[in-house]
């Protein structure tokens, strides 16, 4: 095994044996990192603000009751998947309690001037008709999502500020690379450079950082 993966290898395995001997800036690390992926992957079953909230905070005690009970070998369990499903039960949790309202309103009636969140319900309803499937797609994404906002803020400090605008306007709000030169008096082969050198060490950044927590 190389060096490097002996070292993030031991890291995850470090953070899962501090949180079980419950070490406060374990339990911290955890909130930080995974929290938010907890949390955007309840939004992304189309769960409110609120109720991703409520998620995020139960699954977290969930883990704090539990996690002594896992044993960590990346083989046989990863972290990941083990976070996956503390978090896609309590996720399925909110869905059966939103679909126990929504079958209680139908048959009452809605209240006058309510309507629904189409785009919502329909999350909902390919949560629920997909089961598992489903929701390890919505966790995939929302992890991923998470990878890169980690590796661009590791690698954020590094950078010029005009290295992080170059990738800030051209990559994230996908400008035109035209307009981009334009607005940072730059050349447009010299925006090509800059986008090119920072997407590549932004590439290496996100590949330490799936060693380390995925």
């Amino acid at each position: 095994m190389a060096a490097d993966e002996r070292g993030t290898v031991s890291t995850r395995a470090s953070l899962v044996a501090g949180m079980q001997a419950g070490v406060e800036d374990r339990w911290a690390e955890f909130c930080q990192v995974y929290g938010p992926v907890i949390r955007g992957f309840a939004l992304k079953a189309g769960l409110t603000e609120t109720e991703a909230d409520e998620v995020a905070q139960e699954t977290s005690i969930a883990v704090a009751r539990h996690v002594r009970e896992f044993r960590y070998d990346p083989k046989a369990c990863r972290f990941k998947t083990w976070l996956l499903n503390q978090a896609g039960w309590r996720v399925k949790d909110a869905l059966r309690k939103r679909r126990r309202w929504d079958d209680r309103v139908h048959r009452s009636g809605p209240e006058p001037g309510e309507g629904s969140d189409d785009g919502q319900t329909a999350t909902i309803e390919r949560v629920s008709n997909s089961g598992a499937e489903e929701l390890e797609k919505l966790w995939d994404q929302e992890w991923e999502g998470g990878l890169f906002r980690r590796a661009l803020e590791t690698l954020r400090p590094k950078l010029s500020a005009k290295q992080f605008q170059v990738f800030d306007l051209y990559v994230r709000k996908e400008w035109p690379v035209s307009e981009v030169a334009l607005a940072l008096g730059m050349s447009v082969p010299a925006v090509y450079l800059m986008k090119h050198r920072v997407a590549a060490a932004l590439k290496r950044e996100i590949a330490i950082q799936k060693k380390r927590w995925d």
